[in-house]
């Protein structure tokens, strides 16, 4: 098994809830949530965001608008939705109880 495959993997599987996150603070221009998440240590390339940002789009959890810019052509910033909100809240939940299940099942795991 590869250790660096699941580790991306895992930090795959937490990419919408951080997206989320980010996006419900502020309106985010997608170089902005890129930049956040490598702060974060979460490295995303665009080619990894723009598809989730679009399915985010089109499930109805973020909607965005056009603004000037005045480096160049208008840029696409990205809102949360009141549906996701809801959404965000229950991942959100999720991950908390997620989070303590495994504190609880690798408790006894001592790292080198």
């Amino acid at each position: 098994m590869n250790l660096d495959n699941t580790k991306a993997q895992m930090r795959k599987g937490v990419l919408e809830l951080c997206i989320l996150g980010i996006i419900s603070e502020k309106e985010a221009y997608p170089s902005d949530i890129i930049k956040d998440l490598k702060e974060a240590q979460l490295i995303v390339v665009e080619g990894t965001l723009y598809p989730l940002l679009t399915r985010l789009k089109n499930s109805g959890l973020l909607h965005y608008s056009w603004k000037e810019s005045t480096s160049g052509p208008p840029r696409k910033y990205y809102h949360i939705t009141d549906q996701g909100v809801e959404f965000l809240d229950g991942l959100s939940n999720h991950w908390k109880q997620l989070v303590k299940a495994v504190k609880l099942t690798t408790k006894n795991i001592k790292a080198k």
